[in-house]
């Protein structure tokens, strides 16, 4: 009985985690997303998932660098039709992506890089936004 009851609690608690999926995101309005979470927006059929980082060569703030560097954001976007973007910290030209009438801009990565550390992909935070017509 007492495994049972164990059993019922782990299941209660892990049923209440959070959803990878952040319902109801305003459009123009920031919001951050993990690595693997995605955001949907009411009224319409769109999804926006942050895939992952690639060649983070931020300037790091503890350093002097001639130029600030880059990164590369990768997202998903569906809306029936699903398209994958890179979405740069570096280029402001390539800081959005357009997917059929809709505008997905980065406006942040965290953290920001410090020399000697390497940053894993679960600590990553994109901010983004998304615009409509």
């Amino acid at each position: 009985m007492r495994h049972f009851l164990l059993l019922a609690c782990l299941v209660a608690v892990t049923s209440c985690a959070g959803s990878p999926t952040k319902p109801g995101v305003p459009f123009d309005e920031p919001f951050t997303l993990a690595v693997g979470e995605s955001a949907s927006f009411d009224g319409v059929r769109l999804t926006v998932q942050f895939t992952g980082v690639t060649g983070d060569s931020r300037c790091p703030a503890d350093a002097v660098c001639i130029q600030g560097g880059d990164a590369i954001v990768h997202v998903r976007v569906s809306t029936g039709v699903t398209g994958e973007y890179e979405l740069h910290t570096g280029d402001s030209a390539r800081g959005a992506a357009t997917h059929g009438s809709f505008r997905i801009s980065l406006v942040n990565l965290q953290p920001f890089p410090f020399s000697g550390r390497t940053i894993a992909q679960s600590e990553y935070r994109a901010t983004l936004t998304v615009a409509r017509p």
